[in-house]
């Protein structure tokens, strides 16, 4: 079965009330959750919870008296920055600083994202940012996946987490942009048949959330293959000591596949760079086979084109900020150290 064609079943499960596909028998299943225990016994410490990165970015942008853009990270550990220790190394605050910086106007960053969570944590997610009606964000970038995998939720369910969540924020004005499941084959401690197992399931998960974020007004950025060969070439750079979650180099590399989607999304990118570009494979396909593609090469943007018909993009990455140029005073946190758990 091709993988446009199971990301459209996934898609249709969760658009349905269905749980998905049944890929593995009962011995496949033993020796899975064996090799899970046994990854889970090599990979990290005790966990450390992620810097607090809220507050406002490139407030040297405000004495222009233009507005504060509202930015909102969802999602689970990887949004949430774990596995790094300043705040301004995690992916909201890069992505804040990096925003700010094109749009030459202050960014007001905010984190709901929980470490641990699965998609089924962000309905509580959403409703934190949409409690005050005067703080919606403009845009929100959601990043979630992997512990539905690792979590063995079927993939039909996941979706439907994710698609009633991107609703949500799309019929509150809010521009969505979601970063797909990360390809979990990469984690160096795990082995076979685990390996191939994660890779195929992240894979087929990002293709089947992509079919149902672009069908209610979002965006998506495929991570899985962006992060799986360059950490699996540099494992000590971009990986963090928990040899799990991302270190700093591997968060700024994610943060630069999300910046340009998240600045076209609030209209800030050049024009021309709207239109696909046959030189950087950029094309319209049906939206399932966007998807797929879109799942095996990092840093692709699919997007509603008309009709059933999507428009993948390779956006060209821009350089973050070294650091926010001027953090406010009401964002020291900013540049604080990680507090350890009580």
């Amino acid at each position: 079965m091709s993988r446009a064609r199971v990301a459209r079943r996934i898609a249709a499960a969760a658009a349905y009330g269905g749980s998905g596909i049944g890929l593995l028998g009962g011995a496949a299943v033993g020796v899975l959750v064996a090799e899970v225990q046994l990854t889970r016994r090599k990979v990290g410490g005790p966990p450390e919870l992620p810097p607090q990165a809220d507050g406002r970015y490139g407030a040297a942008f405000g004495q222009r008296g233009v507005p504060a853009l509202r930015l909102a990270f969802l999602g689970d550990s990887t949004a949430a920055g774990q596995g790094v220790y300043r705040a301004r190394q995690t992916p909201g605050a890069l992505v804040a600083s990096g925003l700010g910086a094109v749009a030459e106007r202050p960014v007001r960053l905010r984190n709901v994202a929980l470490p641990g969570a699965c998609s089924d944590d962000l309905d509580r997610q959403v409703s934190l940012l949409l409690a005050d009606p005067d703080r919606v964000p403009d845009v929100c970038v959601i990043m979630i996946g992997a512990n539905d995998v690792t979590e063995r939720m079927p993939l039909g369910r996941s979706v439907r987490y994710l698609s009633d969540a991107v609703t949500r924020l799309c019929s509150a004005g809010c521009e969505v942009v979601v970063g797909t499941c990360p390809d979990l084959g990469s984690v160096e401690p795990m082995g076979q048949p685990l390996r191939w197992l994660a890779r195929r399931l992240s894979r087929q998960l990002a293709a089947a959330q992509t079919i149902a974020v672009v069908a209610r007004g979002g965006r998506t950025v495929s991570l899985g293959d962006l992060l799986g060969p360059e950490f699996a070439a540099n494992p000590r750079e971009l990986f963090g000591p928990d040899r799990y979650h991302p270190s700093a180099e591997g968060y700024a590399t994610a943060a630069m596949a999300v910046l340009p989607t998240v600045c076209g999304a609030l209209g800030l990118w050049p024009e021309a760079e709207e239109r696909p570009d046959a030189a950087r494979r950029e094309a319209l396909l049906p939206v399932a086979h966007a998807a797929a593609r879109a799942a095996s090469e990092g840093g692709t943007e699919v997007s509603a084109a008309r009709g059933p018909w999507a428009l993948l993009r390779h956006r060209r990455r821009r350089r973050l900020p070294a650091e926010d140029p001027a953090p406010a005073p009401e964002t020291a946190d900013a540049d604080a150290e990680a507090r350890p758990p009580n």
